[in-house]
């Protein structure tokens, strides 16, 4: 989509709604017409090293962007779509400019959003506001799983950050869900009493 100058549009991802443990993290960009980040793609296709490489750009050059998590609680709470969707709202809020239009990638749209807005399935592929969003939103969730690992040992989050990966299932096995495990999700729900959920 071409941006026409009063036009200031917000791309808008998630990262995070597959994961067994840890928040969802959104992010909201507008880039900047003027200062074009070469590279942007959706952040899946992309090394870990290439989204480590373009995130500081991307902070560095957008008009804006916004970055919310949304903890355990409320993913618990609301369920993954519910926490994913009012991130998206949090994340738009949060913008220091204000976007005239967002581009949202998927097929569901916020109830309240702060502007007009259209989702685009495939859109983190198509859009680079959205892979630009995609790749802030990837890399801040990568950082905040980091963090995650040495203060509940032996799950790996460091590794699969959070994701049902054998090695994550195999230690959810053998040590049981620590504070940051969505209990909501079943690989998760299995292992816990009845008593507890």
């Amino acid at each position: 989509m071409r941006q026409r100058r009063a036009e200031l549009v917000a791309g808008v991802d998630e990262a995070g709604r597959g994961p067994l443990a840890g928040p969802v993290v959104v992010a909201a960009v507008i880039l900047d017409p003027q200062r074009p980040v070469d590279g942007l793609a959706d952040s899946k296709v992309l090394s870990e090293a290439q989204r480590e490489t373009l995130a500081p750009l991307i902070r560095a050059q957008a008009l804006a962007y916004a970055v919310i998590a949304v903890d355990i609680d409320e993913i618990e709470r609301l369920n993954i779509l519910g926490a994913t969707l009012l991130g998206m709202t949090r994340t738009l809020q949060a913008l220091a400019v204000a976007p005239s239009l967002a581009l949202i990638d998927g097929n569901r749209l916020p109830k309240s959003l702060p502007c007009p807005a259209r989702a685009i399935v495939g859109g983190d592929a198509n859009e680079p506001a959205i892979s630009a969003a995609s790749i802030l939103a990837k890399t801040e969730r990568d950082r905040i799983m980091r963090e995650f690992d040495p203060i509940h040992p032996g799950y790996g989050f460091a590794q699969h950050k959070g994701y049902p990966t054998p090695e994550h299932l195999a230690c959810l096995e053998r040590l049981g869900p620590c504070a940051i495990h969505r209990r909501g999700f079943a690989p998760v729900r299995r292992l816990i009493a009845p008593e507890l959920l």
